[in-house]
């Protein structure tokens, strides 16, 4: 497009607030991070700190876009990274979902964790996969937030801090926070000042961008509840098991390995359950610390011989948990793991989670760690939706989540 700069703005309703013009949005405003940071199970009361409302609309701030004002609630949400995605889920609004990357890959993968909750569920096929982004694409999908980075969009091959001032100009802001998931260094133009949140806290920022606080604070009570469920039974530190969070390829015989316990909402299921991470035991701390995955093989997964074997992939269509479980019990290295000799060799989702999709992992990774505190994990079967669990065993009410997002709820 050779005239999209000199575009007009093409919606008066929903602007940046200086945030264009005071430079912030290109370097990333120093006065961005939340004025009240909840505990990581627990929400922050004053849902108000971070929103300002006047009679031409309201303002959320969030790093690393600053201060953005709507004189309207975003209809129409472009998204790239299921986070966000799940998050207009959370708030009743999948269907307003233009854009996000792989649909198709995660419609299929959400909705075996949704079939557990009554009248939710989402149907993403054949909408644009959004990553990386095409500026020509945003213009033509004349969205009204763009739920995603603009430090991550930055970083995408063909774009500049102009092109996002330009895509924030003629077509709508940015709002969303892509790096906090292992607290990875951003783009050089936006490292100074950019701030990491929890999962929930950008959940909670979001839900002001849609002027959803009732069902954002719902939702946090529920997984705050939760929490103190898990938090009240867990037994004490000498008496957790190690365990290791891997991915194995699907073509090969390379695997990858994740930390349990790091800052960063990738591990926003398992940190609250403080079991011991058996690959920082074994190869330091300090692996990944530059966002970077920790590659394995059987014999240094052997070194850090986890009590317990978390294995992403298996709930899509990619990875089958028995063809895993087979591969690692016949293999001369692998087979003598204390997780494969005891059979806890077990499925997890996702990492790049939403709060639902968040709530369900947490129950997931609890029962797998700690069977004896809060009830034996059923298995996943292949193809199979999230297993069904005996009520008095879920670690969450699945119907009140239901009506949350369903907005038929009460406060």
């Amino acid at each position: 497009m050779d005239d999209t700069t000199a575009s007009p703005t093409r919606r008066d309703y929903i602007k940046y607030g200086g945030a264009v013009v005071g430079g912030g949005l290109l370097a990333g405003c120093a006065d961005s991070g939340p004025q009240s940071s909840p505990t990581d199970g627990h929400p922050a009361t004053d849902s108000q700190t971070d929103r300002a409302t006047t009679d031409d609309g309201y303002s959320v701030t969030m790093s690393p876009m600053g201060e953005v004002t709507f004189d309207a609630v975003p209809e129409d949400v472009f998204t790239i990274l299921t986070h966000h995605a799940g998050m207009a889920l959370a708030l009743g609004r999948a269907d307003a979902i233009n854009a996000m990357h792989a649909p198709e890959y995660y419609q299929s993968l959400w909705n075996k964790f949704l079939h557990r909750l009554d009248g939710v569920a989402v149907d993403w096929t054949g909408l644009y996969s959004s990553w990386p982004p095409s500026k020509e694409k945003l213009y033509e999908l004349d969205s009204d937030v763009h739920l995603a980075d603009p430090a991550k969009v930055d970083s995408a091959e063909g774009w500049s801090t102009d092109d996002v001032a330009e895509v924030t100009a003629n077509v709508a802001p940015f709002f969303g926070n892509t790096f906090s998931a292992t607290h990875q260094q951003p783009p050089e133009a936006w490292a100074d000042g950019y701030e990491y949140y929890t999962l929930w806290e950008i959940f909670e920022k979001v839900a002001q961008v849609f002027q959803e606080q009732a069902r954002y604070e719902a939702l946090a009570e529920v997984r705050a509840s939760m929490l103190d469920r898990i938090e009240s039974g867990l037994p004490p530190e000498s008496e957790r098991p190690s365990a290791a969070l891997v991915l194995f390829s699907t073509s090969d015989d390379q695997m990858w390995g994740y930390k349990l316990n790091y800052p960063g909402y990738y591990a926003a299921h398992t940190r609250p359950l403080g079991a011991t991470d058996a690959l920082a035991a074994a190869v330091g701390e300090g692996y990944g610390d530059d966002g970077r995955n920790l590659t394995l093989d059987f014999e240094l997964l052997l070194d850090a011989d986890p009590d317990v074997l978390l294995v992403l992939g298996p709930m899509t269509d990619y990875h089958d948990i028995d063809e895993i479980r087979s591969t690692l019990a016949d293999h001369d290295v692998a087979s003598a793991m204390t997780a494969v000799e005891e059979g806890r060799a077990y499925t997890q989702g996702t990492r790049n989670q939403g709060p639902i999709v968040n709530l369900f992992q947490t129950e997931m990774a609890a029962k797998q760690l700690y069977p004896d505190a809060f009830g034996e994990w059923p298995g996943y079967e292949d193809g199979e939706p999230y297993p069904k669990i005996p009520e008095d065993e879920q670690l969450f009410d699945r119907q009140r989540v239901a009506d949350i997002v369903n907005g038929a709820f009460e406060q």
